[in-house]
């Protein structure tokens, strides 16, 4: 039996569960807007029944807003967004931002301002940090037309049981024969 294609789509806002492939950081000013960074999907998607993006496809995201922590308390940020999933050698676009924002200093600022008002200028927030394996949520992003093998029905093979053999008087010699049921 041969699989005839089916058409199936891909529908857009299909939530696409990804994991960081690499760490996201402002320390010592490590990351930029417009740089890219790699993810990778970490639960299957399916379309009845099919998968049709496996965990481990390789997906990429965008740096979109980037603060490094400073004086007077300002704690780092960043902001990102995902771009696209790669299947074999197609790309299908994605939906979906997320962001990190450090620990703010300002109860330092304030204390260290009442004691020594200079020292505030020398407090700093902490570092933005994505780690590497965080879990984040993306979306389709577009109506994806797929092409599915459809399994194939092959006919059931059924037999027919053998048809009751009659004995007759002539096959077995006896006349007091009578035909005997399989």
């Amino acid at each position: 039996a041969v699989a005839a294609p089916t058409q199936a789509v891909l529908r857009a806002q299909t939530p696409v569960a990804l994991k960081m492939s690499e760490e996201l950081t402002t320390k010592k000013k490590a990351v930029r807007v417009g740089q890219r960074f790699n993810l990778e999907v970490s639960e299957p998607v399916t379309v009845n029944g099919v998968v049709v993006i496996p965990v481990g496809a390789p997906a990429t995201g965008e740096i979109t807003q980037v603060r490094n922590k400073g004086m007077w308390g300002k704690s780092g940020y960043i902001g990102a967004r995902l771009v696209h999933v790669r299947v074999g050698d197609r790309t299908i676009r994605l939906a979906g931002s997320f962001d990190d924002k450090g620990v703010t200093g300002t109860g330092g600022v304030v204390a260290s301002i009442a004691l020594i008002p200079i020292a505030g200028f020398f407090t700093t927030g902490t570092s933005a940090m994505i780690p590497s394996g965080s879990g984040v949520k993306g979306f389709i992003d577009e109506d994806v037309p797929l092409a599915l093998e459809a399994a194939a029905q092959a006919p059931m093979a059924v037999q027919t049981p053998p048809a009751p053999m009659a004995v007759s008087a002539t096959q077995t010699g006896s006349p007091a024969a009578t035909p005997v049921a399989a």
